[in-house]
Formats: C-alpha cells, structure tokens, sequence
C-alpha cells in the first residue's frame, strides 16, 4: 500500500519475515493469528477466511492459510488480513492455522484470560500477534503530534523485548485509546499466553514511518 514509498519500509517487512521464520522453526502443531478488531469481544476467524485489501485501493485478496472448500464467517478484519498476508509471502506450511480478532476495548483481565485459553489449546502453540503502537508520533501521523506517544511505544517495546508479560498487563486501555495504539489488547492476550512460560524475547524492529510505532519481536 505505500506504492512508491514502499523502500521506506523494506526493513519493517523483512523483520517481519525474519519473524515468521522463527515460528514456523518452532515447529507449533497450530498457529494462532492475534489481531484488533472492530468488535467489542472476541471473535474466531477459521483456517481460510478471507480478508481483502480492496478497501484501501489494493485489488488483492488473501486467505488465512490455505482453504479447503467454502468457509463460513465474517471477513478478516485488516490486522487478521496483513498477518495473513505475511503468512502467504512466506509460505507458511508448518502447521494449522486460526485467527482471533480482539475487540479494542476488551478489558486487559479478559484478554489475559483468552490468551491462557489459547496457550492451552494445544501442547504446542505458536502465536503471530498484530497490532500497531501509537499513531500520534509526529504532527504528519494520523492522529496528529501527542507527547504523550513516545514514552508509551517505548515502553511496549521494552516489554517486547523482555518478554515482560506484567508490563504488557499493565498497558493503560484508556491511554492506548487516546493514542490510537490498536495493538494494546492483542498485546494483552500475548501476555495471558506466555505468563509463566520463561520465554525470551528479541526485539527486531523498533521505528516510527509515518508517525506510527512499529514493533517486530519474537518471543522463544
């Protein structure tokens, strides 16, 4: 979607495959796609569900994994549809594949609880989460200059790094929102999911194009 300021963001998306590497090494038995979503719960998208970036001028159309005959439900909403988009740029094979849109205004102790519900759904699970941090980093970001932004996105980044689960936890949701930080729930479900689990994280990628914050880590 950035068109001719695409190179602006090569090394965004090559932390992102860098990314995705690291899960399908892992070898899960399933993947769990995390994203915001427009709905006030949460809501489960099967392997195959389609999402669409036609919306924003692009004429492409992706689907959660492979689909294997028609597929009921709603549409992927857009964090949903650039994760699988990610995941059809680099051929994700190792294992199933489903995806959980999070309301934005879920509550940190409900999104903590569905990520423990994810973490045990399976003996191996490997979760790809979506989420942008705040889009107030500049006067030309979408939501304008707030000064508020920086110290917020650095801190996300800080857990990221850490694999700090109670910092994550701990993300204001009234803060998130002023700053239009869309990844706060699925952060917190990420959170619920790796509590207890002595995971290591890497921070892989740590700027702010166009006013947004972008973070890619893994946590092993």
């Amino acid at each position: 979607m950035a068109a001719g300021a695409a190179a602006e963001l090569d090394p965004l998306r090559a932390a992102c495959y860098d990314a995705v590497g690291v899960l399908a090494a892992a070898r899960p038995e399933k993947l769990v796609v995390v994203g915001a979503a427009e709905q006030s719960g949460r809501g489960p998208h099967p392997q195959g569900a389609g999402g669409s970036f036609r919306d924003v001028g692009v004429h492409l159309d992706v689907t959660l994994g492979e689909r294997h005959g028609d597929v009921p439900g709603r549409p992927l909403p857009p964090s949903l549809t650039v994760a699988a988009w990610l995941l059809t740029r680099t051929e994700w094979s190792a294992s199933p594949v489903e995806g959980l849109g999070v309301g934005e205004p879920l509550a940190a102790e409900e999104c903590l609880a569905v990520g423990g519900e994810v973490a045990a759904s399976a003996r191996r699970v490997a979760l790809l989460v979506a989420g942008d941090g705040s889009a107030r980093r500049s006067v030309k970001a979408p939501g304008y200059l707030d000064e508020r932004a920086a110290a917020f996105d650095a801190s996300v980044a800080g857990a990221l790094a850490a694999a700090d689960t109670d910092a994550l936890a701990a993300l204001d949701g009234e803060l998130a929102a002023a700053l239009m930080a869309t990844g706060r729930a699925p952060w917190q479900v990420l959170a619920g999911a790796g509590r207890n689990a002595g995971l290591r994280g890497e921070l892989l990628y740590d700027h702010a194009p166009y006013g947004v914050g972008y973070f890619v880590a893994t946590w092993s």
